[in-house]
């Protein structure tokens, strides 16, 4: 491996500011609650949002940071919640789907390119992604711990109350990222 490689391989420490400081808006974010119908977090928001600032390899790493700091009882998921039981519970295949849509996101850029068509595609895919993960790990863990849950059953709880305030977070992630971008240089 040449040198030019190796040292594109490697995190410079502003690298490693920005992805622990995307992490914490993402820890942030997934603590507060829009109170609707069903309630939802801004968690998805901060992942777009990492994702369009960051790019996917940066923004991949602070996702994951954000998702191993949970393992460990770090309270960064919803509800101040933390640890492997709060991670393996019934919502936890929406937060490691998280990490799916960013390494979707990150393929989609060195495969395809950065264009902004490209990226508003990843992150929809990633997201549909997400959320077939999420409900797949969700009638698992639900039907073994409280009853059979079929797909409808289980997409009308976890995807359908979503898809809506997702699209809006998606859209306002979009906006704010373009708008930053012209003021700050990540």
């Amino acid at each position: 491996m040449n040198s030019m490689t190796k040292s594109s391989l490697r995190l410079t420490t502003l690298d490693l500011a920005y992805i622990a400081l995307f992490t914490a808006l993402i820890a942030v974010c997934s603590w507060i609650s829009i109170p609707t119908a069903v309630p939802f977090t801004m968690q998805t928001f901060a992942v777009f949002l990492t994702l369009l600032m960051l790019g996917g390899r940066r923004g991949f790493f602070s996702v994951l940071t954000y998702i191993l700091l949970g393992a460990v009882g770090v309270p960064v998921f919803s509800g101040f919640k933390g640890g492997i039981s709060a991670l393996f519970g019934m919502t936890g295949g929406y937060i490691l789907g998280f990490l799916l849509t960013a390494l979707i996101y990150f393929a989609a850029e060195k495969l395809i390119g950065s264009h902004s068509a490209v990226k508003l595609a990843a992150l929809v895919v990633g997201l549909v992604v997400c959320y077939a993960f999420g409900t797949v790990w969700f009638i698992v863990i639900y039907s073994r711990d409280v009853k059979q849950i079929g797909l409808l059953s289980a997409l009308s709880m976890c995807v359908t109350p979503f898809l809506l305030p997702d699209a809006v977070k998606l859209a306002l992630a979009w906006t704010m990222s373009v708008t930053l971008k012209k003021r700050i240089r990540i």
